[in-house]
């Protein structure tokens, strides 16, 4: 289907969902972001579109010489990565309890971390630059180390799939731990203080302009946050490959998939050079291959970008909430949970009772909507889930 569209404030706001199914707060923060005076052409809004703190989750803003920190959430650099292996669902074990249990020793979860920091990503150019972070962060050098090769909590998860030719992919969702986090909502109380962001329609939307130590110390430290987020997700393959070798000595990867869903990105669109944010959604560029999970024992997809340009070339990170934990946790039991995750090797108990599938909007119905967006390249089924 095609977008629909509705009248923004500034810009118009182009949906690849129906506007009565988006909540009524989550237009209304499209709305304000459409008032936005940097803002150009117009505001995506993705299949999965939610509410979100500051900016929607599932948003696409492109800007002309200016940013909204808020636009690219706390958690910088979250996305996903997959990789293809030579296994087969032949060479699993009917019982995938041990290798569940291995991979949450090998990979700390929640708000875990490494006792030190992991051989072989401790000379990264990431600690070098780290002293040139904002001075705020300094406290926190030893922990950023310990914690990269961590999984986090919440809707993090590292996965085994099989796809419909009965191929093994290890796939996992992750961000920037608390070092990104921290670095994000540092900047976004300066934002918030800046004269030129005063009058806006939601102070959480607060921006930084080009040219403005603020905009450049901004930069700087959300790209390495980006950096950071990256290699996380190379430390834990790199754990996750070396436990499963020891079930599977033939292991082979036969290829690597990687994409950012929480992200700044400079781009050309329509003729300009803008600063495309992208929350909750990944770049989806004619040819690209992206990655979109659904939620805990749903499917999950390999794509390949269509380049739409109206979309400024991206689609949905993923399924989207449609209800908050909370309401997850008051309408659900874990016997629900058992039953929505049966045939998957994860917890079932009540820490992870706010991402059960039913929380989430149906992945298939995701995926129809913006069959414009993507081209689906591989279906993959959980059959193995570690969640913090």
């Amino acid at each position: 289907m095609g977008p629909a569209q509705i009248k923004g404030k500034n810009v118009d706001i182009k949906l690849w969902t129906r506007p009565e199914e988006v909540e009524p707060v989550a237009l209304e923060q499209l709305r304000n972001i459409s008032a936005l005076p940097w803002v150009f052409h117009h505001v995506a809004a993705m299949p999965d579109v939610h509410f979100g703190k500051g900016a929607t989750v599932g948003s696409v803003i492109a800007m002309r010489d200016a940013v909204a920190p808020a636009a690219v959430g706390v958690d910088i650099g979250c996305g996903m990565g997959a990789l293809r292996t030579n296994l087969t669902a032949a060479d699993l074990p009917d019982d995938l309890k041990r290798i569940r249990s291995d991979l949450e020793r090998a990979i700390p979860v929640g708000f875990a971390a490494h006792d030190t920091p992991l051989k072989g990503f401790a000379g990264l150019p990431l600690w070098d630059e780290f002293a040139s972070l904002t001075p705020k962060v300094k406290g926190l050098f030893t922990r950023a180390r310990c914690q990269l090769g961590t999984l986090g909590g919440g809707n993090h998860f590292i996965e085994l799939c099989l796809d419909t030719d009965g191929g093994v992919w290890l796939m996992l969702h992750s961000g920037s731990r608390n070092i990104g986090k921290e670095l994000a909502e540092i900047h976004i109380a300066t934002a918030k203080k800046l004269a030129h962001n005063r009058d806006l329609p939601d102070r959480e939307l607060a921006v930084f302009l080009a040219g403005t130590p603020e905009m450049k110390a901004y930069r700087h430290d959300l790209f390495w946050a980006q950096r950071y987020a990256r290699a996380n997700r190379e430390a834990m393959f790199h754990l996750a490959e070396g436990v499963l070798r020891r079930h599977f000595p033939q292991l082979e990867i036969q290829e690597a998939i990687y994409c950012h869903h929480n992200y700044v990105s400079e781009e050309i669109h329509f003729g300009e050079e803008v600063l495309v944010t992208r929350k909750g959604a990944i770049r989806a560029g004619k040819g690209e291959l992206g990655i979109i999970p659904g939620s805990m024992g749903t499917r999950s997809y390999i794509v390949r970008g269509l380049g739409n340009p109206e979309a400024f070339e991206s689609a949905s990170h993923g399924a989207g909430r449609r209800m908050s934990r909370g309401e997850a946790k008051r309408r659900f039991t874990t016997k629900d949970l058992a039953a929505q995750t049966a045939g998957v090797e994860c917890r079932k108990d009540g820490g992870v009772l706010d991402e059960i599938p039913s929380a989430y909007k149906p992945i298939e119905r995701v995926m129809e909507d913006q069959r414009d967006l993507v081209e689906i390249v591989a279906e993959l089924r959980q059959v193995l889930c570690v969640k913090g």
